[in-house]
């Protein structure tokens, strides 16, 4: 299997309304790893590693996030394997804004 790290940035409606929380509870269920924080700019960052397959499907999720999120924009760049080591498997964490 395939295992692929995206760095996103969500743009929008996406911070007081759930974002963070929906993304771990979205990104453990496709048994991703990494983590969401919120930036001081209004957006939202992700750095998620995982199957091809499941990020994929994680990004598509993402664009439409939780019920009260607007999402306008998401961007999505994919890291090279040799830029960062595995993450734990199965680890998504909140972290703080930054």
């Amino acid at each position: 299997m395939t295992t692929q790290t995206v760095h996103f940035y969500v743009l929008g409606r996406v911070q007081g309304v759930g974002y963070r929380v929906w993304t771990v509870r979205t990104a453990r269920q496709l048994h991703l790893s990494g983590w969401v924080r919120n930036r001081i700019n209004g957006h939202v960052e992700i750095l998620a590693q995982g199957s091809a397959q499941s990020i994929e499907l994680f990004q598509n999720m993402c664009l439409t996030g939780p019920a009260w999120s607007r999402v306008r924009q998401l961007q999505a760049v994919t890291i090279p394997d040799t830029v960062l080591p595995p993450v734990q498997e199965g680890f998504f964490e909140q972290k703080p804004t930054v």
